[in-house]
């Protein structure tokens, strides 16, 4: 398990690595040209990174109810949602704070390339049951 200031320095580069593929591209792209990009440059930067990687969702009791796939998850312990919306909305927030209820993770990442602004939002929860 990663400490806090490992998941924030490793937030920092995704962040910063978003943003550098973001000024190169542009908004205008498909979310899967954005995801294919950040998967290459953060695996050129030495970052384990899973595309399209399948999470089980929990009940309360631990019960596996079904599976969503995440966008991303990086070195086993950030979500990455990504968007290529003009902007991000509540129901995006919802979604990555769903996922992180639903698979037990605390932390993840929503962002969006759709926008002439790169937008990013980090999202940690603050308790998880086991």
């Amino acid at each position: 398990m990663k400490t806090d200031s490992e998941i924030f320095a490793l937030c920092d580069l995704i962040r910063e690595t978003g943003f550098a593929l973001h000024r190169f591209l542009r908004n205008g792209h498909l979310e899967k040209v954005y995801e294919n990009g950040l998967v290459h440059r953060l695996r050129k930067a030495g970052i384990n990174v899973e595309q399209q990687y399948p999470l089980q969702v929990k009940d309360e009791d631990g019960t596996i109810l079904g599976d969503f796939v995440a966008d991303l998850l990086a070195e086993q312990s950030i979500v990455i949602e990504l968007k290529a919306y003009k902007q991000l909305c509540d129901e995006h927030i919802a979604q990555i704070l769903g996922y992180l209820r639903a698979c037990r993770m605390v932390h993840g990442l929503l962002i969006n390339f759709g926008a002439p602004k790169f937008e990013i939002r980090k999202f940690a929860l603050s308790s998880i049951e086991s």
